[in-house]
């Protein structure tokens, strides 16, 4: 019997030394490994505009290299990021809609909101223009649509681009009269402008969607030049009071770069056709 249990003592002891060494040697291995260190990173919600204009392939690469900081792009609405921004989803947000954005930061969720550039909004529509809304005011133009039942595609989701038009209806008197034509889509610009080519609908846009947009079949700008039309951007650090998660330092480099002469000369960089699609107009 007491042979038994030596053996068996023997045994536990041989497991236990086999199971250290066999640790020691992961632990070895492990830290002989190259670590993979990762770089930090943003989320910042935007505009379709920004992204589907192409704007963001050259500022971004542009802001890593000066930052190191890598950016994920969430591409909504303006109402619909700036309720990332409310939410706390977001670190920093770029959008289109100056009410809206005074708005999140008086409600205390973002923390200063910044104007970083600028371009126009036009009224596109089939080359022919049935209803003559050609000229450069854009409630007339509307009327005329309103008036002949014309088909007009509204992107009907609270971005910056539908919280415009909203606005020109309502100047026109017609907020709740847009004709039979109307359609809402619920959807972001490039497909509320491939609607429209589709079935030769009228539509507002903006300019940077519109000169990256290739899908155009007949239609054409038709309104534009109307100083209603001016469609100002601003930039905002989501406020780490309301939402401690919220990566503020790296958040306010993006900020602080995209306003800066740097961030401000690659927005003046970007072309299509030789054509600039943004303006800066950042006060520091």
């Amino acid at each position: 019997m007491k042979t038994v249990k030596s053996f068996l003592l023997f045994q536990v002891r041989a497991d236990l030394t086999l199971a250290r060494l066999t640790a020691v040697a992961f632990a070895c291995l492990g830290a002989s490994l190259p670590v993979q260190a990762q770089s930090p990173s943003i989320v910042v919600a935007s505009t379709t505009s920004t992204e589907q204009s192409g704007l963001f392939s050259v500022l971004l690469p542009e802001f890593k290299k000066a930052s190191g900081i890598e950016v994920k792009v969430v591409a909504l609405g303006t109402g619909q990021a700036i309720d990332m921004g409310r939410r706390g989803d977001a670190d920093v947000l770029f959008v289109h809609d100056k009410v809206a954005e005074e708005k999140v930061v008086a409600e205390g969720f973002a923390v200063k909101r910044l104007e970083v550039m600028y371009n126009d909004f036009v009224l596109v529509g089939p080359a022919t223009d049935p209803l003559k809304v050609k000229g450069s005011d854009v409630v007339e133009a509307l009327k005329k649509i309103a008036a002949a039942n014309g088909a007009f595609i509204s992107r009907g989701d609270k971005s910056g681009t539908h919280a415009a038009e909203l606005r020109f209806w309502k100047i026109a008197d017609l907020a709740e009269k847009q004709g039979n034509g109307y359609r809402s889509c619920g959807c972001g610009m490039g497909p509320a402008l491939n609607m429209a080519s589709s079935s030769n609908a009228y539509a507002l846009t903006d300019r940077g969607t519109w000169l990256n947009f290739k899908n155009r079949g007949e239609l054409k700008v038709l309104v534009e030049g109307d100083q209603r039309l001016f469609n100002q951007y601003g930039v905002m650090l989501v406020n780490p009071a309301k939402h401690p998660h919220v990566k503020a330092t790296e958040g306010q480099k993006f900020v602080d770069w995209v306003t800066s002469a740097a961030g401000q000369g690659a927005i003046v960089s970007y072309k299509i056709g030789g054509e600039q699609l943004f303006f800066p107009n950042a006060v520091k």
